[in-house]
């Protein structure tokens, strides 16, 4: 009788353990998901704040496409001078790692961005090329967990780490908060291969954004230099017309969509 008790026990264990791993996995697919779009324009301005508290401004545009084969993302640099007309190009490989390229006027030529630079640092700010093709990386990607659910600034949320397959990817492990209510990402934590906290990343001022509730402000702490970057979408649009050609090296060379 005590081996069948603990047989139905062990049973039910696993049972439960799938369970939640595919609940973690339900949540986090139901927030990469949640805005239906076949094309987001963004203009954004962005902060980047130094250990002494002196800030730099930016102003950038980024353009995002679904394709046949996953999502395309440009980055336009628009002021100030010193970047101007830098741009750069995320293309989804189903089979891999993301595809990066990165044109600099200062080189004039445009640069194929290997899969080992991921975690340096993208135009002197706090995020890493890894972070800046993180907005499309496939729910696939890693393994999910169901750690707890807690509330934060408010809101009630699922508490989800996720541990990269990938051994090359610059972290071990991401701990997220997602709403319960709307899906919304609201709080990344990221950890290094010591399991030292590295970088926070906290989305907030949530503004209803033609039918789809849209976090407006993005900020990337760096725990380690005291250093911030901080991105306020000032204008946002969804399934506005994209040319094909933006997302191609092309463009980064030239700026223009032919």
């Amino acid at each position: 009788m005590k081996k069948k008790i603990l047989l139905a026990v062990m049973i039910a264990g696993a049972v439960m353990a799938v369970y939640a791993q595919q609940t973690a996995n339900d949540i986090v697919r139901a927030s990469r998901d949640r805005i239906q779009a076949q094309t987001v324009s963004i203009r954004s301005r962005m902060v980047i704040t130094a250990r002494d508290g002196s800030t730099t401004e930016r102003l950038i545009d980024q353009y995002s496409k679904d394709g046949p084969r996953g999502s395309r993302s440009v980055i336009v640099f628009q002021q100030p001078s010193t970047v101007a007309g830098s741009r750069f190009l995320t293309m989804e490989n189903p089979n891999g790692a993301d595809d990066r390229w990165i044109y600099l006027p200062s080189l004039g030529r445009v640069r194929r961005i290997a899969a080992s630079e991921g975690s340096g640092s993208f135009m002197g700010t706090d995020f890493s090329y890894d972070d800046i093709s993180a907005t499309s990386r496939s729910v696939d990607a890693d393994t999910h967990s169901l750690l707890r659910e807690e509330t934060l600034r408010g809101s009630a949320c699922y508490v989800i780490q996720s541990a990269p397959k990938d051994s090359s990817f610059q972290y071990s492990r991401m701990v997220q908060w997602i709403s319960k209510d709307a899906y919304i990402m609201m709080k990344i934590e990221l950890y290094d291969r010591r399991n030292t906290l590295v970088k926070t990343v906290e989305m907030s001022a949530v503004q209803n954004i033609q039918g789809r509730q849209t976090p407006t402000v993005m900020k990337m702490t760096t725990h380690s230099t005291g250093t911030s970057t901080t991105i306020t979408n000032e204008i946002t649009k969804y399934d506005d017309p994209i040319p094909e050609q933006v997302f191609t090296v092309e463009y980064l060379e030239t700026g223009r969509a032919r």
